[in-house]
């Protein structure tokens, strides 16, 4: 059986927002939300800083707390690990959002809530990445089975030191993160 993941690895990505772009295109996301976003953090004094690049949306918690309070079971886990919102149930109770450690989740203008799903409709379900994936010019993103000792995830899982975020709420996140060990970012 398939379990997803995606890596961000912190040392190529150079904040371009290609992938919040392909994002929102791709998946209609209205103004004003996010999916997913890059924020650039700065460290260092200068003239030495460094500007890392991090990611931030859904991880995919394989123990979600989103599901777990969710009252209508709209908030779902598939059986390759992404983690959805049914919008024929959803109640729009907003219970998700105030249990998502993340602040993945939001709510549409439509009143609906709304979050990254890895493209699963709109891509996954016909073999493709997701568009965040597909667009990254420096390759940062990395995305597939971790079940699958031969995919470009597992192999990366395997030969890098990576972190999941916010690891001590043991929600186990389908994100990981290859923290940034070079120097500063020239901009």
């Amino acid at each position: 059986m398939k379990k997803y993941m995606m890596i961000h690895d912190e040392n190529l990505c150079i904040g371009c927002q290609g992938c919040s772009v392909a994002c929102r295109t791709t998946n209609n996301v209205p103004m004003g939300v996010y999916r997913l976003q890059v924020h650039a953090k700065m460290s260092g004094t200068f003239p030495k800083l460094k500007t890392d690049f991090l990611r931030q949306s859904c991880v995919m918690c394989e123990d979600a707390p989103c599901v777990e309070v969710c009252p209508t079971g709209a908030s779902f886990k598939t059986k390759d690990g992404v983690t959805l919102v049914d919008h024929r149930t959803c109640v729009s109770c907003k219970y998700c959002i105030l249990a998502c450690p993340y602040d993945a989740r939001f709510v549409l203008p439509d009143g609906e809530i709304g979050k990254c799903t890895f493209c699963y409709e709109s891509r996954l379900e016909e073999g493709k990445e997701p568009a965040c994936v597909s667009v990254c010019p420096t390759n940062a993103l990395t995305f597939g089975d971790i079940n699958d000792e031969n995919s470009k995830v597992s192999k990366l899982l395997k030969e890098s030191k990576y972190y999941l975020p916010k690891e001590e709420l043991k929600t186990k996140p389908l994100l990981a993160m290859i923290a940034n060990t070079k120097g500063a970012h020239n901009e």
